[in-house]
């Protein structure tokens, strides 16, 4: 008994950083939605929440990232992942890929989408239901100065 336990604490020595980690309960992140590629998907938002995930995961290589992003791909938007694998394959990058997808479907009528929402948000008994909606479109639509004062009066 006295061995095995002489054998941990010098493996403990020698890799803490590797002990500690398997000691820690490992966290999962809700993996995000299907994008399907439709004009009526919020892309900004859906890939808000890639960027997230893929932030919660460092490890994770630029070929793998790509990978995943196709699992999460469907309809016109997984036809466009699958004709640029047949295309750059393995010489695609991260940067590169990043940047086209969001080239290909990055929605430039958000902004304009959620102000127009913005002005049509209505109080409906909850004022804390009333300031996340609030506060969710403007993220879009950055309403500031004189396009903000027009919502509150």
């Amino acid at each position: 008994m006295r061995l095995v336990a002489e054998g941990v604490e010098r493996a403990r020595q020698d890799r803490p950083e590797q002990w500690e980690r398997s000691n820690v309960a490992r966290l999962k992140m809700k993996t995000p939605e299907t994008f399907d590629g439709k004009s009526s998907t919020a892309f900004n938002q859906w890939w808000e929440a890639v960027t997230m995930y893929l932030g919660f995961y460092p490890e994770t290589d630029g070929r793998q990232k790509i990978a995943w992003v196709g699992t999460l791909l469907a309809d016109s938007a997984l036809v466009w992942h699958l004709h640029r694998f047949r295309e750059l394959g393995e010489n695609d990058t991260w940067a590169n890929y990043s940047a086209a997808i969001g080239a290909e479907y990055r929605n430039e009528r958000e902004a304009a989408d959620a102000q127009l929402k913005l002005g049509q948000l209505k109080y409906q008994g909850s004022i804390r239901a009333y300031l996340v909606e609030f506060r969710a479109l403007n993220n879009f639509a950055r309403a500031t100065g004189e396009a903000l004062r027009e919502k509150w009066t």
